[in-house]
C-alpha cells in the first residue's frame, strides 16, 4: 500500500512534457467574443437599472451587476489569452473560468435566496456547499493521477446535490409562505433555469476536463451557451418582474391603498 502511494504521488509529482498543447480555435474564439460581448452589455444594462431603482429593488440589481460583471472579467481573460494553463493530456485548461464560478454561483444563489425571502443560515449553507463543488471540480481537472481526478468529481457531485435540493425544495417551500403570486411565479422560472443549466456544467465537465473527449473548442462554446443563459438570461428575468420585486410589507400596504 505504501509503494502504491509512493507511485502515485511521483506520478503526481512528475510534469509530463507537452510538446504541443491542444488549444481553443476559431470557433471557440468566435464563442468567448460571443461571451464577452453579451455579458458586458447584459452588466450595463443592470448598471443602469440599480442606478434608477428604489433600494428595495436595487439589491436584486446589484447581484445581477456583480454576477455578470464578474463573467465579463473572465471572458476577456480568456479572450486576451490570459487566466490558461496545460493540464494532463497537454490541453488548455481555462482556470480563470473556476474564479468566475466562485464568485458568481454563489451571487446567484443569494439572488434566488433574496426572491423566495430565504433565512441567512440556509442560504449561508447552500452557498458553502456550492463553493466546495467549485473547488472540487477544479481539483479535479488539474489532477494528474486518474484515481484523484474521478474522487474530487465524487466530491462535487456530492456538494451540488443538497445546492440543487435546496433550490428546487427549501427555497421554493420559503418563497410560497411569501403568499405573493408573482414572487413565487419569478422564484419558479429562475431557479428552474438555474437548475437546468448547471445540471449540464458537471455533464460537460465530465467529457471535457474529464475524459477530454470533447475539443476544447467544443467545451468552450458548451460552457459559454450556459453561462450566457445562467447569467444573461437569469439577469433579464429578474429586470422583466422589476414591478413585483419587494418585501411583502410594501406589496400589503400596496394593497391596502388600493381597496
Amino acid at each position: 500500500a505504501i509503494m502504491v502511494l509512493e507511485q502515485l504521488a511521483a506520478e503526481s509529482l512528475a510534469p509530463t512534457a507537452c510538446t504541443t498543447i491542444e488549444e481553443v480555435g476559431s470557433t471557440g474564439v468566435g464563442a468567448l467574443t460571443l461571451g464577452f460581448l453579451a455579458l458586458a452589455v447584459t452588466t450595463v444594462v443592470m448598471v443602469a437599472k440599480a442606478a434608477s431603482a428604489d433600494s428595495e429593488r436595487r439589491k436584486y440589481y446589484f447581484c445581477c451587476t456583480f454576477i455578470c460583471g464578474v463573467a465579463t472579467f473572465s471572458y476577456f481573460a480568456m479572450l486576451s489569452g490570459q487566466g490558461w494553463t496545460a493540464i494532463a493530456g497537454c490541453r488548455q485548461f481555462f482556470y480563470a473560468r473556476y474564479v468566475d464560478w466562485f464568485i458568481t454561483m454563489p451571487l446567484i444563489i443569494l439572488t434566488l435566496g433574496l426572491v423566495a425571502g430565504q433565512d441567512f443560515v440556509t442560504l449561508a449553507a447552500v452557498v458553502g456547499a456550492d463553493m466546495l463543488m467549485i473547488v472540487a471540480l477544479y481539483m479535479g481537472a488539474v489532477s494528474v493521477v486518474t484515481t484523484v481526478k474521478w474522487f474530487w468529481f465524487l466530491f462535487a457531485i456530492a456538494m451540488f446535490l443538497p445546492v440543487v435540493y435546496s433550490l428546487a425544495r427549501t427555497f421554493r417551500e420559503t418563497v410560497i409562505t411569501r403568499k405573493d403570486p408573482e414572487m413565487i411565479e419569478l422564484y419558479g422560472k429562475i431557479a428552474w433555469l438555474t437548475i437546468i443549466m448547471w445540471s449540464f456544467y458537471p455533464i460537460v465537465w465530465l467529457f471535457s476536463e474529464g475524459f477530454a473527449s470533447f475539443s476544447v473548442s467544443f467545451e468552450v462554446v458548451a460552457y459559454t451557451i450556459m453561462d450566457i443563459i445562467s447569467k444573461c438570461v437569469f439577469s433579464f428575468m429578474i429586470v422583466s418582474a422589476h414591478d413585483y420585486l419587494g418585501s411583502p410589507a410594501q406589496a400589503q400596504t400596496q394593497s391596502r391603498e388600493y381597496v
